[in-house]
């Protein structure tokens, strides 16, 4: 009898590595999200090279819609579902599951030459909306400030644009930049420039501005006290299942949470 259930766990065990032998995960969406995976994917693939996955970033729409329409597994997203988006996905036969599976802060940076150390929510939509154009304004050097932002697309501009704009628009001469990489480049390029990235891309060549008087940390993401904190998911169609459903658990999981902390963000389990 126990020569018989060894022979069938084997069986069984044989069955599941075969079954992941045959997946394939494909991760699109936010570029703030894609550090994340693309570091979880790297350990991951090591673990299980038998599962091939592929990772790009576009944007938080671009992911969300291209989950919906069935061509890729996993979206990244920085910022929750829109109703819209529910709908769509619901008119297709989509079900969105999400899974939170970062914390994170959205942090104003300027060049590290700009004395400017920390800005209220009220500067900020004033800077971003026009109204204030010169860093002399806020207390800074008195020279025109260059605008930079996230594009459309962006999860994060969403959240900007629901956190500090409102129901302002972005001022017109903003220059649009496609992902957190490029804000942070050019910021870090231009001593007069202000522009606003997901706290894993704070780095050496920016410098990070408090918001309200609030540094943005692990502690004040994590109670809120920051005002520009956020969740940062990833998005299924349908409850995940086989290799996903496993993916997702080791991103959520202890080595997957330390790899999140490992970008610079925040841990959320």
């Amino acid at each position: 009898m126990l020569k018989k259930f060894a022979a069938a766990l084997a069986i069984v065990l044989l069955g599941a590595s075969w079954g992941l032998a045959q997946d394939k995960i494909s991760i699109g969406g936010s570029t703030t999200v894609l550090p994340i995976a693309q570091k979880a994917v790297e350990v991951y693939m090591a673990k299980y090279p038998q599962v091939s996955i592929s990772v790009s970033g576009s944007g938080s729409g671009d992911g969300i819609k291209a989950l919906t329409e069935g061509s890729i597994d996993i979206a990244g997203s920085s910022r929750g579902l829109k109703d819209k988006e529910v709908a769509v996905a619901k008119e297709r036969g989509v079900t969105l599951v999400s899974h939170v599976v970062a914390i994170d802060c959205i942090v104003p940076i300027v060049n590290p030459e700009n004395p400017i150390t920390s800005l209220t929510l009220a500067q900020l939509k004033s800077i971003y909306n026009g109204q204030i154009k010169n860093w002399k304004e806020v207390g800074g050097l008195d020279k025109p400030i260059v605008v930079i932002s996230r594009d459309f697309s962006s999860g994060t501009f969403e959240t900007w644009q629901e956190k500090v704009l409102g129901s302002d628009r972005v001022r017109v001469d903003a220059q649009m930049q496609n992902s957190n990489g490029g804000v942070a480049g050019s910021v870090a390029g231009n001593k007069y420039a202000i522009g606003y990235v997901g706290i894993g891309y704070v780095n050496t060549k920016v410098k990070g501005v408090n918001v309200d008087g609030v540094r943005a940390t692990v502690a004040s993401a994590k109670d809120k006290s920051y005002p520009l904190s956020r969740e940062l998911y990833m998005f299924t169609n349908g409850e995940a299942k086989g290799a996903v459903k496993n993916f997702l658990e080791f991103v959520m999981g202890r080595q997957g949470q330390s790899l999140v902390e490992a970008e610079g963000f925040v841990a959320a389990y």
